[in-house]
């Protein structure tokens, strides 16, 4: 019998989201990235998939990130591009130059924020968009990403 490969998720962190759990708690929550990636990887063997989890402050990383999701035939992306959401014209014409589907995820709600916060060049670019649950947002993004 032949092992059939698990399918992946890329799983892409913007900027500061490596805080996460020191930064802003009352808006973020006190999870870390690390304990948000465990909870994923447990979650995604369960349905047969396999997580590649990164972060970077980078933006050109996100860039580099993306591309390389549709080289190695990744499932999905789920990317939370932190600050990046708001200003990257490049972020966005990345997720339209992959096919690979992209899940725009937030762990707050940026329409409940700052008015700049409204505006997502992500979400104008990604199949769709999970925000406002906390660290629950990348659970309910993972699932989607297994029924795509």
């Amino acid at each position: 019998m032949t092992d059939i490969p698990q399918a992946t998720i890329f799983v892409l962190n913007g900027p500061n989201l490596n805080l996460l759990g020191l930064r802003e708690p009352d808006i973020y929550g006190h999870d870390t990235l690390d304990d948000i990636a465990g909870r994923l990887d447990d979650r995604a063997k369960e349905l047969g998939l396999s997580i590649d989890m990164r972060q970077s402050n980078h933006e050109g990383h996100l860039v580099d990130w993306l591309h390389e999701a549709q080289a190695r035939g990744a499932k999905a992306v789920l990317l939370n591009a932190g600050g990046f959401t708001h200003t990257s014209v490049a972020i966005h014409d990345a997720i339209k130059a992959v096919t690979t589907p992209v899940i725009e995820v937030h762990l707050s709600n940026p329409h409940a924020r700052e008015e700049f916060r409204h505006v997502s060049f992500v979400g104008r670019a990604a199949k769709g968009s999970i925000a406002g649950f906390g660290a629950m947002s990348y659970m309910l993004a993972l699932e989607a990403a297994a029924r795509i």
